[in-house]
């Protein structure tokens, strides 16, 4: 294979984030760079929430075993039993106000770990691993 060398630039943001992916892959920079061009870059994290978009580029310098376990974690039988408590009452109007307060705060912490475990698949998958699909 004949190669050519190509002088480019390229926005910061876009070289952090496939330098820090070289060194939590311990990759060369080149290889990635490379795979970059031919798959395409990971997903971004620009349009999601501001609140969150710095947990999830801070998922591009984790390791692989890190990622997946990300990419695994569940929420327990029992957290998910008092949020459809929760929301009963909610649908029933019989939620009081703490109770209002703890749902919220509980959904808003479910949206962050399924964007976080969304986001840590995708990278997985550019990072060249199959993702199984999820149990129903």
């Amino acid at each position: 294979m004949t190669l050519r060398t190509v002088t480019m630039q390229v926005p910061e943001n876009v070289y952090i984030r496939l330098e820090q992916t070289a060194k939590a892959t311990k990759q060369s920079f080149d290889s990635v760079f490379l795979r970059a061009l031919r798959v395409g870059s990971p997903s971004t994290w620009e349009s999601a929430p501001a609140e969150l978009q710095s947990d999830l580029a801070a998922l591009d310098r984790l390791a692989d075993s890190a990622l997946w376990r990300v990419a695994r974690s569940h929420i327990s039988s029992a957290e998910m039993d008092n949020y459809q408590t929760l929301l009963d009452k909610n649908a029933n109007q019989s939620i009081s106000i703490e109770e209002k307060e703890e749902l919220s705060q509980l959904r808003t912490e479910y949206d962050r770990q399924m964007l976080l475990k969304a986001h840590a698949a995708s990278l997985l998958q550019w990072r060249g691993y199959q993702i199984p699909p999820a149990d129903r």
